[in-house]
């Protein structure tokens, strides 16, 4: 039996078992992306779900959503132990690999799935235990039953209920303790996009709090912070130092949509007078100024990324 692509199973084939983990797919790639933070890993881990399921055959499953969310989460799961050597000796602050299409991630259709994976709560999320992670996403985002959490983490309903109750509390006091809606995020952004784009040094300061972070993943592959940067002054020196350099004229900046909300791309000018992106960068706000900068680099995270501009 084939499937198309890595692993995704076409929806035209008449066998159920491929059709409902076509179905799925989504779900599970959202499950792993959220634990992971890498959409390929998650990419992986759906292709291992699948043939789990292949395998299994499991046709009389009363939910296949949630079997196959619990199976792809329990993979992640061990993904993450597996790459645990590879964070370790990772060069400067890792960041999640952003996406461009929600839809990769089964979050297109649900505003609550869509916020769960805004690149700010991927964030937060990373800097969760693996099993905080886990059981979050599996009982707060996907609605899995605490005792079906437990089967899947090999773990009490009690330890699972603490996990939740510690992720939620950690999310809770890392979020903004006042954050915009929508269009006011949008606004920034564009008007962080401009002062950029005019080298307008004022403008910067006036979005920015004073206690700003920039974080900046380059992988040890382009240039970056090793360290995140606190405060305005250190960022502007950062923001000025990178406007400054000589192949700055060749760079071009648009605003554009990375997990489902306003960032910014830079994009490197070729001769030819294509362009390909250079880095990401997403803003968080709190009561209406800018708290954190989130800037990706690693070509590793960037090279399937073709985010539409805004």
């Amino acid at each position: 039996m084939s499937t198309a692509g890595e692993g995704s199973a076409p929806l035209a084939d008449p066998d159920p078992t491929v059709q409902l983990f076509a179905a799925h797919r989504g779900a599970v790639v959202g499950a792993a992306y959220r634990v992971l933070g890498s959409l390929a890993d998650a990419e992986d881990v759906a292709q291992e779900t699948w043939l789990r399921w292949a395998a299994a055959r499991p046709l009389d499953v009363a939910d296949p959503r949630a079997y196959l969310v619990r199976i792809g989460t329990r993979l992640a799961l061990n993904r993450v132990r597996q790459l645990s050597r590879q964070r370790e000796e990772y060069v400067g602050p890792w960041l999640p690999e952003p996406v461009d299409d929600l839809s990769q991630v089964g979050a297109e259709a649900a505003a609550e799935l869509a916020d769960s994976v805004s690149y700010a709560m991927l964030v937060l999320l990373a800097a969760l235990t693996p099993p905080e992670r886990a059981a979050f996403v599996l009982h707060e985002v996907f609605g899995v039953p605490y005792a079906e959490v437990a089967v899947t983490l090999d773990r009490s309903e009690a330890s699972v209920r603490q996990l939740v109750h510690r992720a939620r509390t950690h999310l809770r006091d890392r979020a903004p303790r006042h954050p915009v809606d929508r269009r006011t995020h949008a606004a920034v952004t564009d008007r962080f996009l401009q002062a950029t784009r005019d080298g307008s040094i004022g403008s910067l300061v006036e979005l920015l709090a004073p206690d700003v972070v920039l974080v900046s993943d380059g992988g040890g592959q382009r240039q970056a912070a090793l360290r995140p940067l606190l405060g305005r002054d250190k960022v502007l020196r950062f923001a000025v130092g990178v406007l400054a350099k000589p192949d700055a004229a060749a760079l071009e900046v648009h605003g554009c949509v990375v997990n489902g909300e306003p960032a910014i791309g830079l994009y490197q000018r070729r001769p030819d007078g294509s362009t390909v992106l250079d880095s990401v960068t997403v803003l968080v706000l709190d009561s209406g100024l800018v708290t954190t900068v989130l800037l990706v680099r690693n070509p590793d995270k960037l090279a399937g990324l073709q985010p539409r501009r805004a």
